[in-house]
Order: C-alpha cells, then structure tokens, then sequence
C-alpha cells in the first residue's frame, strides 16, 4: 500500500475490538518548587515504578527569568504529579535535548538535537555511558552546517532516541535530523551495524525500505522482537527485524496530500500495556493530535486532540509515554512548554 491509498483509507482492515477514550487530566502536574519554569520539554518517560521521567530543555525566556529560574534538565514525578528527584545542568549534557528514553535496567538515555553525542545515566544522574562527543558531528566539516555523511561510528548527527534490546542490550539509535539512519551499537558502545539514507519524494510515497523522508524521530522495541521506527516526514512507522530486515509499514495517513511532509504525522509512540502490544498510541505533530491505531490492521481506531494551548490542547505536541495504568504523558515543546496526562474512560 502506498501513502495516497492510505491517506485514501483504502487497504486497512477495520477492527472491531474496543478502545479507551481519553480525557486531560488538568491536575497533574502539581505546583514546582521554588520558582522553577518548564522550558520545552522533548521528553517524557515512565519507568518500573510508574514515575514520569520529564527531559528539559532550561530554555526559559529572559523575561521569565527575571522572576523565576529554569528548572532542572531531568525532573521526575511520583504518579501524583510529586517532584520526588531531579538533577542536571546544560554544561555537560548534550546540546537542546531531543529525547529521554529509559530503558529495561531503568537507565535514562538522552540524545541532542542540536549535537552530535549521547549519553546514559543511572536514575540519580551518574554518568554510565557516552556516545559521541559534545559537540561534534558525523558531518564533513565535523560541525552542525556541515554536509551529513551518515556512517560515523563514534558520532551521530542530531539522534533522536534510543531503544535497549532487552535480551543482549545492544543499543538501537535513530540518527536522525541530520543523517537518516538507524544504528545499532553493543552494550558498550562498540558499533556494529546500521542501515538507512535519503528517500527520495518517489520512494517516501511508495513506502520503499530502508530509506527516510527526513527525520528519523524514534524507535522503539516491540513484545515481538520487532523494531518500529517513527520516519516523522514520511508519515509512517517502519517495522524491521533487528539485523534491519523490512518487514511492514504502518501509514500515518493523516498528512498533506504529498510526501515528504514538512510537519509530518509519525511522530512518537508507545504501544499499549497488553502483551500482545494490540494498540500503538502515536503523536501526530501536524494535526496536534495523539491517535490509537490498531496494531494488526494499522487502522486508526481513535483520535484525541486539537491545537491550542487550553487544558488538553497540544502545541508541538512531541514525545508521548503510558504508565501501567494506561494513563498517557505527552511533553511539548516550542511555546507548547509542558506535559500533559490523559486518563482513560469508558470507551
């Protein structure tokens, strides 16, 4: 199936299986302490115990800080919306934060969008592992205006996010703004292997494999062993086995007319707490909206959300994450500036 079939609603099995529909829950969450204000926030994790993990970028505007102060880069809350730890200062971490991942030892793992590294931490902030160096970048020149080469393997070129093979713990890294690659490392770092390129216009719209029609913006490590990668502008979620065999696309046919798209609808995503991972729960950045599609069929089965900067609105609406409650997180950023939790009700 091509985007324009699935942009037609063509080709898609409907489902008959129940969802949950969501609201905001406008309470979560709590008050800051002292005079802390969010900046964008990239990224929202949950880990075992259902805290939330909130990566921020400490991008506070110079009026803000007149009165308050940038809080810290990781802060994380208790499932009441209690700040219980939070650590992290701009100096040493990499450069505007694209994303925060945890992964299944509980490590937090945080790649820059503006740099050319990343790093693993313990929940407290120790530093366990770094990838790249600050500052450098798999480019021509070294720097972030430089011409992308996509092969470094000691550097990234603006990665998105990362995913932990539970089993072996290698390392599976979307790389990303600048290259369009997927690339895998061992548990310590070493690389060893990655696939991805450019797609071309023609190739984004008939789903081709193994290429990106811009940014690479997430992967994740599904029950089935499967990695799902978000192509943000291509509008779909590309389904591979780790050695980086094609196996699916899933359209998130809900863009432009043309491929690629500029805002794009794949951005992030999750996928529900059974153990067949039935539902993806995915954040559409052109539309501001959140959508549930059904796992087998990629049909979208429920939407949620509208632009705006009210309770329950999104504004760049960015990075997404579910507790074992269900309950979704979903981190803005640009003037979006904060994270939002939805609770499910009867469906």
């Amino acid at each position: 199936m091509t985007y324009s079939q699935a942009r037609a609603g063509r080709g898609n099995v409907r489902s008959n299986r129940r969802v949950p529909a969501y609201e905001v829950d406008a309470s979560w969450p709590g008050p800051l302490p002292d005079r802390w204000i969010l900046g964008q926030c990239p990224g929202v994790a949950v880990d075992a115990d259902d805290n939330i993990v909130v990566c921020n970028r400490q991008d506070i505007t110079e009026e803000e800080a007149e009165s308050g102060e940038n809080a810290p880069m990781v802060i994380v809350f208790d499932p009441e919306g209690h700040v219980v730890r939070s650590w992290g200062e701009q100096a040493t971490m990499p450069i505007k934060p694209e994303r925060l991942n945890v992964d299944c030892e509980g490590n937090y793992w945080i790649t820059g969008q503006r740099d050319g590294m990343l790093q693993k931490y313990t929940p407290g902030g120790e530093l366990l592992l770094q990838i790249g160096t600050r500052g450098r970048f798999d480019s021509s020149d070294g720097t972030i205006k430089g011409m992308a080469l996509n092969s470094a393997s000691d550097r990234f070129f603006q990665p998105t996010a990362v995913a932990v093979d539970p089993g072996n713990l290698d390392i599976y890294v979307t790389d990303g703004y600048g290259n369009r690659r997927v690339a895998v490392f061992d548990k310590a770092g070493t690389y060893l292997r990655q696939w991805g390129r450019q797609a071309t216009a023609e190739e984004a719209e008939a789903g081709a494999p193994h290429v990106f029609a811009n940014v690479v913006h997430d992967v994740v490590i599904a029950n089935n062993g499967l990695l799902y990668i978000c192509d943000r502008w291509g509008n779909r979620i590309h389904v591979y086995e780790k050695d980086g065999t094609f196996v699916r696309n899933i359209w998130v046919g809900t863009g432009i007319p043309t491929l690629p798209d500029p805002r794009g609808t794949a951005w992030t995503m999750v996928f529900s707490n059974d153990p067949e991972q039935s539902l993806i729960f995915i954040v559409d950045g052109r539309n501001e909206q959140f959508h549930v599609i059904d796992h087998a069929s990629g049909e979208i089965v429920y939407t949620y959300g509208r632009p705006g900067h009210q309770a329950g609105a999104f504004t760049h609406g960015h990075t997404i994450a579910i507790d074992s409650k269900d309950n979704i997180y979903i981190g803005e950023t640009h003037t979006g500036r904060r994270v939002q939790k939805f609770r499910p009700v009867a469906g």
